[in-house]
């Protein structure tokens, strides 16, 4: 049973709270980052991506920009646009997106459990991804970000959640620029974190939906800080991480698509005679790009023209979950083999496009410049939790999840 806790959270100013949330910082690079913030001196991202406020040719992992960091958190505290709660409070963020809503509890959660594999992980990290995480937690003193957490479905804490925001005016409100709702709720009675403690130790397991890195960098910063501090009780801040955590059932994954710089030496007809060997290949000739609808297809643009691959039976194990995976299919039996692409987390000749970029975005890439693009049919929730259960993890770029979590509507000291 993993362990939540509430926190005296730092949070925007109501008036300011819409210009202040930010996307996370590894949704944009630092030129749109830049743009943002010349439009909107506000915005969060002058803390997480804080390179926006240096020379344009600075290192992402220079030690200027966590210092940096560090200093605009602190000035935006000082100028009163962040402030913090008097009393440990949970908190309530719901996300509206095109009449889809999702609702979490705004906690913080147990590094000793992600330890323990009470929260569990479906992804490997990287070690330098680690690294630049580490280095702004530990030099800004706080949890900039949410974890995305998951939890299977609690009647009881539904109703808990739902009494509340019925009952109690949220502190925030906005539409941000993408058309996303967010709304807050500050839950400060005593009674109602008591109730929500003991129905969340009824539940088994966390799975991180989202924010693997972050997550293993705040554990390593807790770990060293216990080492620096021997006679550490368990209860200090830096033991706890600030999390989101949402039923399984109220989540949206959408396709994470990949697109391809060359075909690794093969003509067009080579190409396509290869993929026939464990694909089924037909032109798509339906207006449009093609979506995949069911689980095993797969659509692949190369020379102005859609096609619709299926994965043939036998080619691929349905009775492992791993192997299973559409990403695996496609990993397995054609990005590797044919293309080349050994690691897709460091070739430089595959990347990936989330969908809520669309499929117009994957013909936009190749046309200018990359060969041949795939859409893919999204992974599922209970795919992550089977996955996680076992202690197996997915290929990289498995899931990518909208609406995105706004950060700088909470931060979480360590200390």
């Amino acid at each position: 049973m993993p362990i939540i806790k509430p926190f005296k959270a730092y949070r925007p100013k109501v008036s300011l709270a819409g210009e202040v949330a930010a996307l996370p910082y590894d949704v944009l690079n630092s030129d749109e980052a830049r743009k943002i913030v010349r439009e909107n001196p506000y915005s969060f991202l002058r803390i997480d991506k804080a390179e926006v406020d240096l020379e344009p040719e600075v290192d992402l992992y220079d030690k200027r920009v966590y210092s940096k960091a560090k200093e605009n958190l602190h000035n935006m505290i000082v100028e009163g646009i962040l402030v913090q709660d008097h009393k440990e409070n949970f908190y309530i963020y719901r996300q509206i997106m095109n009449g889809t809503v999702q609702t979490g509890l705004v906690a913080c959660t147990s590094i000793d459990d992600y330890i323990n594999n009470r929260i569990k992980k479906h992804e490997y990290t990287r070690a330098d991804k680690e690294l630049d995480r580490i280095n702004h937690i530990d030099t800004c003193n706080a949890n900039t970000g949410p974890i995305f957490l998951v939890y299977k479905e609690s009647e009881d804490v539904n109703r808990l959640i739902t009494q509340w925001m019925n009952h109690v005016q949220p502190v925030y409100d906005f539409k941000a620029d993408d058309e996303v709702q967010h709304t807050v709720w500050v839950i400060d009675d005593k009674q109602m974190i008591e109730q929500l403690v003991h129905y969340f130790a009824l539940i088994d397991n966390f799975y991180i939906a989202d924010g693997h890195h972050r997550t293993a960098s705040t554990v390593k910063v807790g770990q060293k800080r216990r080492e620096q501090n021997p006679n550490y009780t368990g209860e200090e801040e830096y033991n706890y991480f600030l999390s989101v955590i949402f039923p399984h059932n109220q989540l949206k994954i959408m396709d994470y698509n990949r697109v391809v710089k060359d075909l690794n030496g093969f003509s067009n007809d080579q190409f396509l005679e290869k993929i026939g060997e464990n694909f089924n290949v037909e032109r798509y000739m339906d207006e449009g790009p093609y979506q995949p609808e069911v689980q095993y297809s797969f659509g692949m643009y190369l020379e102005h023209q859609w096609y619709k691959l299926t994965a043939k039976p036998g080619s691929f194990s349905q009775d492992d979950p791993v192997e299973g995976l559409d990403v695996s299919i496609l990993q397995k039996n054609l990005l590797e083999p044919i293309l080349g692409i050994k690691d897709p987390r460091t070739d430089k000749r595959i990347d990936f496009v989330g969908g809520i970029r669309g499929l117009k975005e994957l013909e936009l890439r190749v046309e200018k410049g990359m060969k041949v693009a795939f859409s893919m049919h999204p992974t599922t929730i209970d795919d992550i939790m089977t996955i996680s259960d076992i202690g197996k993890v997915m290929p990289p770029k498995s899931t990518w999840f909208e609406p995105k979590l706004r950060s700088g509507l909470f931060i979480h000291f360590l200390d």
